[in-house]
């Protein structure tokens, strides 16, 4: 097999906000590589520290410790400011909420241009206003839009014009958080078909941010499950799906609503509680219990996986 190219690795990463007693651990020693090329999702309930991720790899949120490294590059704490440009440049973010994240004040046309107004990106205004056009056009809006403003559009126009905002730079790393929650279900497809076909179109790679497993089901080449600030289990999507070996996982599992009535009313809807584990004196580990299949548990709960698998 191929060795497959890291283009980001998150290492050891922990990010607290708040000190002394009031310190809140928001993510807890994380550990995950990304492939060029390939969609990692990220999935786990509100609070659990999926959007602090996103943000500390695009330098939003500072990182407490750990390294956070973009094609061989280390780019948390304090970095060079052609590196901040670069990352700036090549890792763009789509945002969840498209009413809140589009300048209400501005025209479509200024959205779209901002990132090539600060990076020079256009020989004259010209070049520019055809980028524009091709950045409209790429994600399904007609060109004439950009004279527009955020408010005349519905909630998955919004969301595109988004997404055409982040493209525009011509980014190789994608991070997209929950671009879809706040969008109708009749919506979601089409903006999930557009990442893809975008995805294929100009090579990209993302990391999905969900809270939903069977949205990242058909997109992701692998998961990665986070609760409260921790990645508690990551495989290939097939193979998490198939043989979910965390509690916790397998409760978001059998969340997932089932289109058939009978087979719904049947269903047994597992509730994760975390007193479940013991880590008192067997202390947990993050193991990779089957080529490309982690976990996290201590040696008791690793021999439990472990014949599950079997």
């Amino acid at each position: 097999m191929m060795e497959k190219e890291k283009l980001l690795e998150v290492k050891d990463v922990q990010i607290t906000f708040g000190t002394g007693r009031r310190k809140f651990v928001a993510v807890d020693h994380v550990n995950f590589d990304i492939y060029k090329g390939e969609t990692f999702s990220l999935v786990g309930e509100s609070g659990s520290g999926k959007t602090t991720i996103g943000r500390a790899i695009l330098r939003i949120n500072p990182t407490t410790s750990g390294d956070i490294i973009f094609k061989g590059q280390k780019i948390n704490g304090k970095i060079s400011k052609e590196l901040d440009r670069e990352v700036i440049r090549k890792i763009q973010m789509i945002f969840q909420d498209p009413q809140a994240s589009l300048n209400e004040r501005a025209k479509v046309d200024y959205i779209i241009s901002e990132g090539l107004y600060n990076f020079k990106l256009y020989r004259d205004n010209k070049d520019r206003a055809r980028k524009v056009q091709e950045a409209l056009k790429g994600v399904g809006l007609l060109p004439e839009f950009a004279s527009r403003f955020p408010h005349e559009f519905s909630g998955g126009q919004r969301q595109r014009i988004g997404i055409a905002r982040a493209l525009i730079m011509d980014p190789e790393f994608v991070v997209a958080d929950e671009p879809i929650s706040a969008l109708d279900v009749s919506i979601r497809a089409q903006v999930l078909n557009l990442l893809n076909k975008l995805k294929a179109e100009k090579g990209l790679t993302y990391l999905f941010i969900a809270h939903d497993l069977s949205v990242v089901k058909y997109i992701s080449d692998r998961i990665a499950v986070i609760y409260k600030g921790r990645i508690v289990e990551l495989a290939e999507t097939e193979e998490l799906f198939a043989n979910p070996l965390h509690p916790y996982t397998k409760a978001l599992l059998s969340a997932i609503p089932i289109p058939d009535p009978v087979y719904e009313k049947q269903k047994k809807l597992l509730v994760y509680d975390p007193s479940v584990h013991d880590y008192s004196v067997d202390k947990p580990e993050w193991v990779e219990i089957k080529e490309g299949h982690f976990v996290y548990g201590n040696k008791a709960e690793l021999e439990g996986y472990r014949k599950e698998l079997a």
